[in-house]
Formats: structure tokens, C-alpha cells, sequence
């Protein structure tokens, strides 16, 4: 069967404005590309601050997403690792694995990469997507591995792991409070276990959320819409939180953090901020912080993988949502009101 010479995509058309529309088929441009044929992706909370107008360099006319899992339909005379029909994870982190940041695993950073799906280049939100770099930018699916978990090891498994919970320096006996309850805060709670803090708190708006971060591991909720979250936090603790981990990008959620860290703790800001935040300085030069920000590097998706594959990692209980891809703009409207919709990962369906 041949590849069809239009498809169905997101596109987006300046803040505020997306629609499905029929547009070309991607094709190959460079020796290093592979066309992929997807079949499922997501949508992100970074796909929302996009159409927020927070991300000025995505410009009307490209394709969102930057998250799937999909079938190779064609590769470029220099990609080696894959080849027609292999069924591949997509990072969200393109690497050309060749660069001084790519030498350094700063992947995010690559000269002619780092993020650029549904950003710089057209992304996942498509029934096909071009992926540059194909060698080192996709992962061979593991057999029996559940798709749909997978599809959160494009993004937010590794992003909540790396810029939040090694970022945050997580160690035994921590107490480690997560700011934000969404996808990203979710997969830090997740994955901050693998160190085995001794109380990982929640905190957030959103009553179902909370509940549910409870199911994932969460020792005590705080909901910040009915008590003040640093007060508790300080309550809870001798002298302040060892890591706090931002999740949100809002001044308010960031300012939790700043008040609630202990001497010597951790501020690991995730969140992506679409406004200036008040840094109060005067109050942290003499606490001996760490705050650190980051781009996920996706090195540690093959890590990610193999937890996935021996069940000791379960990010399908993430997914909240299935909607076919001839629903994608339904699927947009439950992920932009989640609280109303009690939604937290979206899979839209396209085999």
C-alpha cells in the first residue's frame, strides 16, 4: 500500500487557533530522516501553553505534538538502526548524537535537534510524522510492551524524572513535595520512588487529582485552593521540604516552592513559565539552595524502557482518556478543561 499524499493533522494557526485539516504527507528531506506512521499519540500540557501564544517560536501552520508511538514507513539511505515496518517509540528530544551537547547527553541542546517536534519542525499530531535523526531519535518497541504505557516515555516519564527527580537530587529519607498534580507532577511522583523517599506530598486544586496521586504513591495531599500549602508544608517539617519539585510554570505554584525549601533542599523547577516570577532572593542567598530548570534530555528513556518492560514502572494508569484520532478536537477540548473533565493523559488512536 502506498503512502497517501494527504493526511489529517492538528495545525495549529496562531494563539487560541487549531483545526484538523488535510495536509501533505510528510516525506523524506535529509539521509538521516525515517517517516513514521502513527498510531497513538497524546496532547501535552506544553501543546496548551503553545496555544496560549507561550511559545512565540511556534508559528501558524505547523503540525503540534511531539509525543507516539508508531510504524516506520520509510527511512532515509543513512538511517541503520531501523528499516520499513519496525513498530518505534518517538522521542520528544530529536539528537543528531554527533554534537558537542549531544556528546555531553544534552540532548535538548543538540545543534540540529533538541525540541523541535510541534515546535521548529511539524510534529506528532498527525496520521504520519518526519523524525530527523531517525537513529537516535526513535526506540525499537519492545515486544508485549502495553503502546499506550509507552507513549508516556515520550515525554513525560522522562521529563518529570530527569529535570524533577534528579534534578531535585531525590535520596532516601527525603521528604519530597510536588507542586501540581497534572501529568508531569504525576510521573515525578512516580519515578521519585525508585529512591525511596520518606514522604512524597502532593499538592494541587484538584480534589480527583489529589485522590488519584494518593493511588500512585503520594504519603499526604495538601489541596492549595482551601488551606495554605506552605504553611502545611512547613508544619509538616522540622525546618522545610528537602525537594520541591515545581510542576505547573505559574508564579503562584513557584512561589510554594521558594517559601517551603529547606537550607541546604532543592527547588527543581519543571513547569514551563509563560511569565516572569518573583525570585526572592534576598530570602535564599543565605539557605544554600539549589534550583536548577531544565529541558528534558531523554537519556534516560532506555532506563524508562526497561522498567516499563518488567512491570516495576506502570505509567498506563496515567491514561484517563482513549478518543479515536477522527476525535482529536474533542480529545482537545476534554485535555483544556481536566479538571471539569477529571482528565489526566489523553490517547488518541490512529491504528
Amino acid at each position: 500500500m502506498t503512502t497517501p499524499k494527504q493526511m489529517q493533522a492538528i495545525v495549529y494557526g496562531g494563539p487560541g487557533v487549531k483545526s484538523l485539516k488535510s495536509v501533505p504527507t510528510p516525506e523524506i528531506l535529509q539521509p538521516t530522516d525515517a517517516v513514521v506512521k502513527i498510531v497513538k499519540t497524546t496532547i501535552c500540557g506544553t501543546d496548551l501553553h503553545i496555544l496560549k501564544g507561550d511559545v512565540p517560536a511556534v508559528t501558524s501552520g505547523r503540525i503540534l505534538g511531539h509525543e507516539g508511538v508508531g510504524i516506520v514507513e520509510e527511512v532515509g539511505s543513512a538511517v541503520s538502526r531501523f528499516k520499513k515496518g519496525d513498530r518505534v517509540l518517538i522521542s520528544c528530544v530529536t539528537s543528531c548524537g554527533k554534537c558537542a551537547y549531544c556528546k555531553q547527553q544534552l540532548f535538548a541542546h543538540c545543534e540540529d535537534g533538541g525540541w523541535i517536534l510541534g515546535h521548529l519542525i511539524d510534529g506528532t499530531q498527525a496520521e504520519y510524522v518526519r523524525t530527523p535523526h531517525a537513529d537516535n531519535s526513535l526506540y525499537h518497541v519492545p515486544k508485549g510492551v502495553d503502546e499506550e504505557a509507552l507513549v508516556m516515555l515520550s515525554d513525560i516519564l522522562p521529563t518529570g524524572f530527569e529535570i524533577g527527580v534528579l534534578y531535585g537530587a531525590v535520596k532516601p529519607g527525603d521528604t519530597v513535595a510536588i507542586i501540581g498534580s497534572g501529568p508531569i507532577g504525576m510521573a515525578a511522583l512516580l519515578t521519585a520512588q525508585f529512591y525511596s523517599p520518606a514522604r512524597l506530598v502532593m499538592v494541587d486544586v484538584d480534589d480527583s487529582r489529589l485522590a488519584m496521586a494518593k493511588k500512585f504513591g503520594a504519603t499526604d495531599v495538601i489541596n492549595s485552593a482551601k488551606s495554605d500549602a506552605a504553611a502545611e508544608l512547613m508544619t509538616m517539617t522540622k525546618d522545610g521540604v528537602d525537594v520541591v519539585i515545581e510542576a505547573v510554570g505559574i508564579p503562584e505554584t513557584f512561589d510554594i516552592c521558594q517559601n517551603v525549601v529547606r537550607p541546604g533542599g532543592h527547588i527543581a523547577n519543571v513547569g514551563v513559565h509563560g511569565t516572569s516570577v518573583d525570585l526572592q532572593l534576598q530570602e535564599l542567598w543565605i539557605k544554600n539552595i539549589t534550583l536548577t530548570t531544565g529541558l528534558v534530555n531523554t537519556n534516560t528513556t532506555p532506563m524508562l524502557m526497561k522498567t516499563l518492560e518488567s512491570g516495576k514502572l506502570k505509567p498506563a494508569e496515567l491514561i484517563t482518556h482513549r478518543f479515536p484520532f477522527s476525535d482529536f478536537m474533542r480529545a482537545y477540548e476534554v485535555f483544556s478543561n481536566a479538571s471539569k473533565e477529571k482528565a489526566l493523559k489523553i490517547i488518541v488512536d490512529n491504528s
